[in-house]
C-alpha cells in the first residue's frame, strides 16, 4: 500500500478560543507498575499470567554502600498502589508483548501495527516542528485541528459542530475516555459496559469512583441481548459505553441495536459515551456514528484517534467531540490530565484527516486482504473462528485444542508455537465467560502474517 502519494490540504483556518481556559499544566497521573503473577483462573478470576522473570519487591532486608563505603542493611518496601488499582496489575498487552519478545514469536496479539504512516503525514509534522509549532498548544487543540476534526465529523456523520466549543484534542482515545469519565461521572455513578471491553474502560471507571455493569456479548455473533440491557439500566444508570467496530469481537454494532440503546438513553436520561476509534474499518457495513442517532447528539460524547487510521499508534492524538454542557465537564479533566497534546502532532494530524477518500478506500482494500490471509490460516490451523465486520481483529474459540483457558493456551502459543495473541477473559467482570477464546490481529504485513499463519498450521497441536 503507497500511502506517500496522497497530498495534504494547505488550507488552514484559524478560529479563536471562545471558552476561557486554564493555563496551568499539571503532572500526569503517574504510572505504577505491579508484579507479574500467575494466578489460577479456578483460584482467581483475574488470574494474570507470569511473564518474563519479574518480581515484586518484598520486605527482606538487602545490603546496600554507605556514604563511608560500609555495608548496611536497608528494607525494600513492597511495592504500594491505590485500592482501585490494585486488581489491574501490568495490562494483558505488555504482558503477552513481554513474553513473544522472550520466546521469539511473531506478535498477533498487541493491536500496533509493524508498518508505518504514509509520508504526507510524517512530512507534515517534520515541517511543523521546522517551522516552530514545539511549545505548548492551546488547551483545547490547535484551531487547523480542531476545525478538521469538525469538517471530517460532518463528511462521516452529517452532523455540524463547533470545533471551539465542541472539539477537545486528547492524547490519544485513551486520554479522550480518561477525561470523559472523569470530567462527567461521580463516585458511585453506575456505568454499563458490553463485555468484552477494552480494559481502559473498567480501570479508568475504578479511579472515578464508578459502579460497573456489564452485559455480555456472546459468540458466534457477539449480537447486544437487548432485553438483558432493557433491564439492567436503572434509575442509578449514569451512562452506557460503547466501542463500534468493536474491540475484541471485530463486531460492529447494527442500526437496530443503536437505536435500541438510544431509546434507552432518552427515556431513562441516560448519557452515551461513543468509542468510535475503528470507524474507517469497517469492512461489511457502514460505521454509524451513536451521535446521528435522532436525539442522540445533546447527551452524546464520540470519541475517536488518529493511530487505528493511519498507523500511526505512537503519535497519541486523539479527540472527543461533545455539546457544550458535556464538553466543559471533559475539559476540565483533560486540563488537569494532560493540559495538551503534542503540538507539532496536532498540525500533522489536520493534514491527515484532510487526506482524500482515496486514502480510506485503499485503507479498507489493504486491511480486507490481510484480514483473509489471517482467516483463512486460522481455519486451516483448527480454530473455530468467529465473524469481524470490523476492526483489525479476530476471535477465535481454542476449546478444539485441549486446553483449560485462554491464558494457559495462549502461553503455550507463544513458547511452542512461536505466535503471540491475547487471552480476552480480562476483558470481562467474570473471566469464565471469555476463557474460551483468544483474539488475532492482522495489522501486520503481509509476510508477517504469512510467516504466522504457517506457524499456527505446522506447530499446532492438541493438548
Amino acid at each position: 500500500m503507497n500511502l506517500a502519494a496522497f497530498p495534504s490540504s494547505s488550507t488552514t483556518l484559524a478560529t479563536p478560543a471562545t471558552l476561557p481556559w486554564h493555563e496551568m499544566p499539571l503532572n500526569s497521573f503517574a504510572t505504577i507498575s505491579s508484579s507479574l503473577l500467575r494466578r489460577s483462573l479456578c483460584a482467581s478470576l483475574r488470574r494474570i499470567s507470569h511473564m518474563a522473570s519479574a518480581a515484586a519487591p518484598t520486605s527482606a532486608p538487602a545490603a546496600a554502600a554507605n556514604e563511608n563505603g560500609a555495608a548496611k542493611t536497608t528494607e525494600q518496601r513492597p511495592v504500594q498502589v491505590a485500592k482501585r488499582l490494585e486488581k489491574f496489575k501490568t495490562t494483558i498487552f505488555t504482558q503477552m508483548s513481554m513474553l513473544a519478545i522472550k520466546h521469539g514469536a511473531i506478535n498477533l496479539g498487541q493491536g500496533f501495527p509493524n508498518f508505518d504512516g504514509p509520508d504526507f503525514v510524517k512530512e507534515a509534522a517534520i515541517q511543523a516542528i521546522n517551522a516552530g509549532k514545539n511549545q505548548y498548544a492551546r488547551g483545547f487543540g490547535v484551531p487547523e485541528l480542531n476545525l478538521a476534526i469538525a469538517e471530517r465529523f460532518l463528511k462521516d456523520s452529517g452532523l455540524q459542530v463547533d470545533p471551539d466549543k465542541e472539539v477537545t484534542v486528547t492524547s490519544g482515545c485513551t486520554e479522550a475516555i480518561a477525561s470523559t469519565i472523569l470530567g462527567l461521572i461521580n463516585p458511585g455513578d453506575e456505568v454499563i459496559l458490553f463485555a468484552p471491553f477494552y480494559d481502559s474502560y473498567e480501570a479508568t471507571l475504578s479511579m472515578a469512583g464508578a459502579n460497573v455493569k456489564a452485559i455480555t456479548l456472546r459468540a458466534p455473533d457477539f449480537a447486544v441481548p437487548l432485553e438483558e440491557l432493557k433491564v439492567a439500566v436503572s434509575k442509578n444508570t449514569k451512562a452506557i459505553m460503547i466501542n463500534t467496530p468493536h474491540n475484541p469481537t471485530g463486531k460492529m454494532f447494527t442500526r437496530e441495536e443503536l437505536e435500541f440503546i438510544a431509546t434507552l438513553c432518552k427515556e431513562n436520561d441516560v448519557l452515551l459515551f461513543s468509542d468510535e476509534v475503528y470507524d474507517k474499518l469497517a469492512f461489511e457495513a457502514d460505521h454509524i456514528s451513536m451521535a446521528s442517532i435522532p436525539g442522540m447528539y445533546e447527551r452524546t460524547v464520540t470519541m475517536n484517534s488518529l493511530g487505528k487510521t493511519f498507523s500511526l499508534t505512537g503519535w497519541k492524538i486523539g479527540w472527543a467531540i461533545a455539546p457544550p454542557h458535556l464538553t466543559w465537564g471533559l475539559r476540565q479533566a483533560h486540563s488537569f490530565l494532560t493540559f495538551a497534546t503534542c503540538t507539532p502532532m496536532q498540525a500533522a494530524a489536520a493534514a491527515a484527516l484532510r487526506a482524500p477518500d482515496s486514502y480510506y478506500e485503499e485503507l479498507k482494500r489493504d486491511y480486507s486482504a490481510k484480514k483473509a490471509i489471517l482467516l483463512e490460516g486460522l481455519e486451516a490451523a483448527g480454530f473455530i473462528v468467529y465473524p469481524s465486520s470490523g476492526t483489525y481483529f479476530i476471535m477465535v474459540d481454542h476449546t478444539p485444542f485441549g486446553f483449560n483457558n485462554d491464558i494457559e493456551f495462549c502461553e503455550y502459543l507463544i513458547r511452542e508455537v512461536g505466535v503471540a495473541a491475547i487471552p480476552p477473559s480480562v476483558f470481562y467482570l467474570n473471566p469464565e465467560e471469555g476463557k474460551k477464546l483468544v483474539r488475532f490481529t492482522f495489522c501486520k504485513d503481509e509476510d508477517t502474517l504469512r510467516g504466522a499463519v504457517e506457524r499456527l498450521k505446522t506447530r499446532l497441536r492438541k493438548k
